[in-house]
């Protein structure tokens, strides 16, 4: 089987930075084991697999070790694919087995993903573990979580930056991953995400960490439209709005590579 193969770095302008995904446009689905496999091969955080539905298409998104209920670099990815095929779109809608309809549209800042917003809840038991895996002299301000994910604000953001984590603490926590934030210097926040469990030790910029993070921050800074920036090694941005029960998050991407995958 021959499988049309897309690469292309998700929430950038420049080159090799961003976060890389892969986009394979089927015809038909294949079965999870595949699936999985395919992705795999493609060894990047993130491998989306578009089925035409009509006048939408099936989504689902893998990572090198399983399936993830939602990525949002991915579905930027996506939806440039689907643009390349038909330009003339405004909008893309879509179907995904754990978030419902989702669609993209066209927008000032690149393209606009209409996300559900998720709000973090403070965690009232820190797992000892997060403490140690984050390193004991790293001052955590408040701790929240939401949707598996542990949320750590520290103080500023020489401190996310300069954070260097145990993998192998953070990896015990699977099924969580953890997210650390703080306010920017040259953006509203920054923050940096770990999911080693799910074979990601560190992702480059994480689209759906924001449904979360924008929610969280439009309330603390009393605004609803947000800059961001994740300060991993490649880096990347994007712009959150907090709607309601929505989150839009616009990006930029930069298209890497065009191929066929045999199977």
């Amino acid at each position: 089987m021959r499988i049309p193969l897309f690469h292309a770095n998700a929430f950038t302008d420049g080159r090799f930075t961003g976060n890389p995904a892969a986009v394979c446009f089927l015809n038909s689905p294949l079965d999870d084991g595949d699936l999985r496999k395919v992705a795999a091969e493609n060894n990047l955080s993130a491998t989306a697999f578009l089925v035409p539905s009509g006048k939408d298409y099936e989504l689902r998104w893998f990572t090198p070790r399983c399936e993830v209920k939602l990525c949002g670099h991915a579905t930027l990815a996506a939806a440039y694919v689907v643009l390349r095929v038909d330009p003339s779109l405004e909008t893309i809608r879509f179907k995904t087995r754990f978030q419902g309809a989702l669609t993209v549209h066209k927008g000032s800042n690149g393209l606009r993903m209409d996300f559900p917003a998720l709000i973090p809840k403070p965690l009232a038991e820190v797992p000892e573990t997060l403490y140690r895996a984050l390193g004991q002299d790293v001052e955590v301000l408040e701790v929240m979580e939401v949707n598996e994910t542990y949320i750590a604000r520290l103080g500023d953001e020489g401190a996310v930056r300069s954070l260097h984590p145990d993998w192998a603490l953070l990896e015990q926590l699977h099924p969580f991953v953890t997210l650390v934030t703080a306010p920017g210097e040259n953006a509203d926040f920054v923050s940096r995400y770990f999911a080693p469990g799910y074979g990601v030790a560190e992702d480059p910029v994480t689209g759906s960490a924001h449904c979360a993070l924008a929610p969280y921050w439009a309330q603390r800074l009393r605004k609803s439209r947000l800059h961001a920036r994740q300060l991993s090694e490649r880096t990347g941005e994007l712009w959150c709005s907090f709607e309601g029960d929505r989150v839009i998050l616009e990006g930029k991407i930069q298209f890497t590579m065009q191929a066929t995958l045999e199977i």
